[in-house]
């Protein structure tokens, strides 16, 4: 059955939260292209390699480190989703992606490829993960005008790395850890919420995981919905996918190559939103590449306003 049908945009938030791996940063391209980058610095070294990892690590492709960053990725996934708060033992962010590289790199037969302390430093590359195109200046146009902060599972000095890497801009860091819990857990949503010293109702939720959002919008988040490639997991055959285009309250896709293009649905929110490929209007707040402008004045009539 369908998700009835709601209108939680009738006032724009009082504050946005963020999710960051995947809608905020590019973790894919930064982390794929690190692991080609040092492996292929550590194979031409000199270093005293095992013949047998020297072996395996020289016929890996590109293609198979991004393999390796997808595993790397998903092991994340499963480790916060299989979080229970109050049952497991807690790890961090920081200490789960250095576990997990460990547990890979024997995986995938280079278990001697790296020095401990490379291993060390290379499970870091998440501290530095590069922007989307248009994240750093949205981000700085939003917080003119709204309360923004993260809401992610990344430990503190993570978010402060990536904050300071990016130029992100925001003006709160708020992760998962600070409630002892991981997303999609509601325990982190409704103490963001309280920390921003709001009503869940007041705060919209900006993921490119529905399951994200599904979990915020529990918990009485607003949502707005940031498609980005290869960051959903819900199946777009799925019927939890077709449903969610009923609850979501802004959904929003960017498709990033040449001649780069954006392509944005508004539904039934009393938003105006802005895309480069034309302007879309109603009367309520302007949205353009995830940041609202201004608000538009209309009683009842249509406002259009230039793109900008």
């Amino acid at each position: 059955m369908a998700t009835p049908h709601h209108n939680n945009f009738s006032e724009p938030p009082k504050a946005l939260t963020f999710d960051v791996f995947g809608t905020v940063v590019n973790w894919r391209k930064t982390v794929t292209d690190t692991l080609i980058e040092k492996s292929t610095a550590k194979l031409s070294s000199g270093s005293d390699i095992p013949s047998s990892t020297r072996e395996v690590a020289s016929k890996l492709s590109n293609e198979d480190w991004g393999t390796f960053a997808q595993q790397w990725r998903d092991t994340y996934k499963e480790f916060v989703h299989g979080f229970v708060p109050g049952e497991s033992e807690w790890r961090d962010i920081d200490t789960h992606h250095h576990l997990a590289l460990i547990s890979l790199l024997k995986k995938w037969q280079i278990p001697d490829l790296y020095t401990d302390e490379e291993i060390k430093n290379l499970s870091l590359i998440w501290h530095f993960l590069e922007p989307w195109a248009e994240t750093s200046s949205g981000l700085h146009k939003l917080g003119t005008k709204f309360t923004t902060s993260t809401l992610s599972n990344g430990n503190q000095s993570l978010l402060q790395d990536l904050n300071h890497h990016g130029d992100l801009g925001f003006r709160k860091l708020q992760s998962s850890a600070d409630f002892a819990a991981y997303k999609p857990h509601p325990s982190v949503y409704r103490g963001a919420a309280r920390v921003l010293g709001l009503e869940p109702k007041d705060v919209a939720m900006v993921a490119a995981h529905l399951v994200d959002l599904k979990a915020a919008r529990e918990c009485g988040f607003k949502t707005i919905y940031v498609e980005r490639l290869g960051e959903e997991d819900w199946s777009a055959d799925s019927e939890e996918y077709r449903d969610s285009k009923a609850w979501v309250d802004m959904w929003e896709v960017i498709r990033t190559g040449i001649g780069r293009e954006m392509a944005c649905v508004v539904k039934r929110t009393g938003l105006l939103f802005i895309c480069d490929r034309g302007t879309e209007y109603q009367n309520g707040c302007a949205f353009r590449l995830g940041t609202w402008l201004e608000e538009t004045k209309g009683e009842g009539k249509e406002t259009r306003l230039s793109k900008p």
